[in-house]
Formats: C-alpha cells, sequence, structure tokens
C-alpha cells in the first residue's frame, strides 16, 4: 500500500524527509495487515534542532501577549472539538480503543486546551506587603523554558493535550515526543497546532524512538523540563537523569488499583463499576482498576454476577458499534497478558473467565477479559501492574481488612469503595494513600479540571491538570521594590 511519508514538526514546518531516514509503518491493532501511515523516524540529530527551535522561541514566547495565547488555545480546542468525529476514528484505529472511547478522549482534549486557554488570562502572580515599611513585594510566576514532553501510547490524545496545553499556557516552548505506537494522532495534533498560528519555534513534535529523541530531549542543556507518562522503570530512569541535572520533573508511572466492595454495596452499581474500571479501554489504563477486595457476605453474588457480565462482553473491532472492548495495542502487549495468564495459574489463583481462542497475528490482537479469584497478596498478578484486561479478586472478611489489603501497594495512583456507609466512605478517604479516591465510582474516571496524580511509586512531582498545573510549568520570582520618591 502506498501511503505519503510523513514526517516530524520542527520550526514551524513539517520537515522535509531524505533516504537515510528509516520508516516507521502505523499498523492498525484489530487489522495488523492495515497500514494507517508511514513515518520517516527522527534522529539525535533533528532532536537536537527541535530543542534548538524550541530554545531560540522561549523568550519571545514567555514575554507573549497572554489574550495571544488564549485565543490560540481556543482555536485548538475548537478544532479539536469540530474533528472529534474522524480524530476519533483514527485514534480507535491506532491504539484499538472503541470508537465511542477514542471520540471521548479527542473531546477531552479539545476542552484541555480550552480550559487553558481562559486559565492564560488569570493572575499569575501575588502582591505581599513588606514588613519594611515603603518596600512593596510581587512574587511572580514565569514561564520554566522549554518542556521536554515524553508521552505513552494509551491516550495519544488526551495526555499530550493534559501536558501541551498548560505548557503553551504559562509561556513555555514545547518538545515533544509522542509514542511510536501512536504517531497519527499526534501528527494531526502537530498539524491543528500549526494551522491555529502557534509561532515556529514554540511547539515541536518528534516522531521516532526513545533511545534517540527522549534521551536527547532528557540530556539537552537547553531542556528546563521534563514532563514524562509511561512505566515506573523508563520514569525512575528519568528522575535519575533530571536529577542529576537539577531540572523540575513531572512523572507518572502507573498504578495497581484497589476497588473495595463492602457488604451493604449496591450489588449493581459494584459490578458496573468494575466492568468499566477493569475492562474498557482494554484495561489499558494507568487508573485501571487491577484489584477488587470485596467483603464474605457479598462475595458469591457479586463473582456470579460479575463473570456473567464479563462474558457477556463483545471483544472486536473498535468501529463497530456494538464492541465493548477493542484489541491491545500489539502484539508485545498481547504477549505480556498471556504471560500473566500463566503466571496467574502458576501461582495458585483461579482462572473464572477469560480464555483465550487459538489467532494468529493477523487475527488481530484481541484478548477476552480474565477474572482471577483465590488470589493472595504475595502472588505477582496482585502486586505487578499488567496493563491489560486481567483482574484478581479478594476476598476479605471486613472493611478493616479490605483496607489493609488495598493499602498492600508500591503504588498509590488511585484507589475505589463501593459503600452505601457514610462512616466507611469518608473514612477511606481520609485514610486512603493513593492521590486520587473514588466513592461509588470507578478508578479510571477523572476530570480535566481537577488535579491528577498519585503517590509512592506512581507519580513524582507536581500534580498534572487543572490549575494545579502552575505548580510545574511555572517559576516563582519574588521581586522587591523601594518607589524612588523625587
Amino acid at each position: 500500500m502506498n501511503k505519503t511519508l510523513k514526517t516530524s514538526y520542527i520550526n514551524g514546518a513539517f520537515i522535509q524527509s531524505t533516504a537515510e531516514m528509516q520508516c516507521l509503518e502505523n499498523r492498525n491493532p484489530a487489522h495488523p495487515e492495515q497500514i494507517i501511515d508511514v513515518f520517516a523516524r527522527a534522529d539525535e540529530a533533528l532532536t537536537a534542532q527541535a530543542i534548538d527551535a524550541a530554545y531560540q522561541a522561549k523568550q519571545s514566547w514567555g514575554m507573549s501577549n497572554p489574550m495571544f495565547r488564549s485565543d490560540l488555545l481556543d482555536k485548538i480546542g475548537t478544532r479539536l472539538l469540530e474533528k472529534k468525529q474522524d480524530l476519533g476514528e483514527l485514534l480507535a484505529k491506532e491504539e484499538g480503543k472503541t470508537l465511542k472511547e477514542a471520540i471521548l478522549e479527542v473531546d477531552k482534549a479539545g476542552r484541555l486546551f480550552k480550559f487553558y486557554a481562559q486559565e492564560a488570562l488569570h493572575a499569575v502572580g501575588e502582591k505581599y506587603q513588606s514588613v519594611r515599611d515603603g518596600v512593596t513585594v510581587d512574587v511572580i510566576a514565569q514561564p520554566v523554558g522549554v518542556v521536554g514532553v515524553i508521552c505513552p501510547w494509551n491516550f495519544p490524545m488526551a495526555i499530550p493535550a493534559w501536558k501541551i496545553a498548560p505548557a503553551l499556557c504559562y509561556g513555555n516552548t514545547v518538545v515533544f515526543k509522542p509514542a511510536e505506537l501512536v504517531p497519527s494522532s499526534a501528527w494531526e495534533l502537530a498539524k491543528i497546532i500549526h494551522e491555529a498560528g502557534v509561532p515556529a519555534g514554540v511547539f515541536n513534535m518528534l516522531i521516532g524512538p526513545g533511545r534517540a529523541v527522549g534521551d536527547t530531549i532528557l540530556r539537552s542543556d537547553k531542556i528546563n523540563a521534563v514532563t514524562f507518562t509511561g512505566s515506573e522503570n523508563v520514569g525512575r530512569q528519568v528522575a535519575k537523569i533530571t536529577a542529576e541535572r537539577m531540572i523540575p520533573a513531572q512523572l507518572e508511572m502507573g498504578g495497581k488499583n484497589p476497588l473495595i466492595i463492602l457488604d451493604d454495596a449496591d450489588l449493581d452499581l459494584a459490578v458496573t463499576l468494575t466492568l468499566q474500571g477493569a475492562f474498557f479501554s482494554t484495561g489499558q489504563r494507568c487508573t485501571a482498576t487491577s484489584r477488587v477486595i470485596v467483603t464474605e457476605g457479598i462475595y458469591p453474588k457479586f463473582i456470579e454476577k460479575l463473570t456473567h457480565a464479563t462474558q457477556a462482553l463483545k471483544v472486536g473491532d473498535p468501529l463497530v458499534a456494538d464492541t465493548d472492548i477493542g484489541p491491545v495495542v500489539d502484539a508485545k502487549q498481547l504477549a505480556q497478558n498471556l504471560k500473566y495468564i500463566q503466571i496467574g495459574c502458576d501461582e495458585g489463583a483461579t482462572l473464572v473467565c477469560g480464555d483465550q481462542p487459538e489467532r494468529t497475528e493477523e487475527d488481530g490482537f484481541y484478548f477476552n477479559p480474565v477474572i482471577f479469584t483465590n488470589v493472595t497478596r504475595e502472588m505477582k498478578i496482585f502486586k505487578e501492574e499488567i496493563f491489560g484486561p486481567i483482574l484478581s479478586v479478594i476476598q476479605v472478611e471486613d472493611y478493616n481488612e479490605a483496607f489493609e489489603v488495598a493499602e498492600d501497594s508500591l503504588f498509590g495512583l488511585s484507589a475505589g469503595i463501593c459503600t452505601t456507609s457514610l462512616k466507611y466512605a469518608a473514612d477511606f478517604q481520609r485514610r486512603s494513600s493513593s492521590g486520587m479516591v473514588m466513592v461509588n465510582l470507578t478508578t479510571a474516571g477523572v476530570d480535566h479540571h481537577v488535579p491528577f496524580g498519585g503517590n509512592k511509586s506512581s507519580s513524582f512531582g507536581p500534580r498534572e491538570q487543572g490549575t494545579y498545573a502552575k505548580q510545574f510549568f511555572t517559576k516563582v520570582k519574588t521581586a522587591y521594590q523601594l518607589p524612588h520618591i523625587a
């Protein structure tokens, strides 16, 4: 299939490809033989060129009129919302989530840009009265400079939006590296940003491997801050490099999120929340529910109803209207999911449902959602982030034991409880070590105008999204003045 070669975006233009450039084929995980787009891979030299462009543009953009920035961000958001059907179809093709989920993701991306369009006009400083007579004190929030933005593949529109929009809002320039598994959404986002009229050098996008593009971004002395979402292992490497360079880092690195279900819970609601949290988006969310902790009184009915509802889910082409779960993103992720089924069985857990049919790679990377029972806290399926639709269910005696089990994790991103007890709901909200706590809601549902982030090994640095993004994307200067009196 002949495809026009698409390229990275540097200094206000999509660059010209050369014969030496390696090519990347973006394939549809539902139909792996289908090539969506072909891209020219960026290397270290192109990355350095993009960083130089962002560095040259940072002073003028940092001093630009906030209304100018607001108008541009609003224009980007409007265009994303206008194109959300087409962009949603593209996203579903390259990442595998259902069309409904993909359209909602593009919608969120558009609303993020519009939120930060308004935020650009809000006051970013404070005035204090000095303890010294006649002295005035201004605390000024200024842009940090050039921000490296490194994004994962599971939300190819929303996650870039919630990093790029606040970066631009607060006057920073951007060097953006999307995941190579989902370059088409990133390319379309870059096109929209270009067409909105963002000045040359302010935004740059590089499609290429982490060892070339990502490493160059991390080690460049012209990069002033890095925001990263991805695996814990890579996040720790990012933290080490940025700490050595003494620049700010914002890291989101995953979760092993619990949902407690107490005897007094609404059973139907508990099943619905579990299905949505564990299996939708093919379980490929850092906020996905991966551990359900159920008290013994409701446990038998819950397992029966959850199993029936899970088996009724339709796994298939994400563009088909009645599909509930699309394919996982690629063959590597499928193999990892299958490996964890074997691990769970070998460790002694009971596979309640999720038998996988024999498929060749040409059939698509489909995976039936899995439920394990008889899980113990020592098992790998209980401890490790799988990043797929594989759920561990643990039976406990009461709320106190449920809370203890929920807290038994190196991660602390999102945690939920399903109960009609105000006492237990309030206690869980107060004592949970997770950065986000849900009561009678799925662990995976978050809003764009409030802080996002976790604790422990899930997150590092200031929170993302909402007005709290200012804590990372600006630096504070304290300015003293004694007015001259003629």
